[in-house]
């Protein structure tokens, strides 16, 4: 009997296990080094999720805005493809980093998240669009 439970024990932590992995493959903390190598890869969807009033006063290049903390955010991000890996990133990361557990709620197969936001990415003096 005592075999038989941990069987049982041993079976259920490894599909618990898997399950934790398959989720957590879903998100990636990139740094901007590797942000910057990523962003190159074709079909990839660049989303910064600041308001429109910050994106304005700089963003990175080829990003779109869409604001996470606008009322039709969950509407607006339909109009990414889920197929596609999408890259995030506010400010310093807080607003990134919930967006990012709503696309993989809403179906996103792959989410890059940007470690520190566009303040880490100005700090490093990459190029920015106003």
């Amino acid at each position: 009997m005592k075999v038989l439970s941990l069987i049982f024990l041993v079976f259920n932590s490894l599909i618990f296990l898997n399950c934790q992995t398959k989720t957590s493959n879903s998100l990636v903390l990139v740094t901007v080094e590797e942000m910057k190598e990523i962003s190159k890869l074709e079909g990839m969807q660049l989303v910064d999720v600041r308001t429109p009033e910050e994106y304005a006063t700089g963003h990175i290049p080829n990003a779109q805005n869409i604001d996470f903390l606008d009322a039709e955010f969950e509407m607006n991000i339909q109009s990414l493809d889920k197929s596609k890996p999408v890259i995030i990133y506010c400010q310093r990361g807080s607003r990134s980093a919930k967006c990012a557990s709503k696309l993989i709620a809403n179906g996103f197969v792959k989410v890059y998240d940007l470690d520190g936001g566009f303040a880490q990415w100005e700090y490093s003096g990459l190029e920015v669009e106003h």
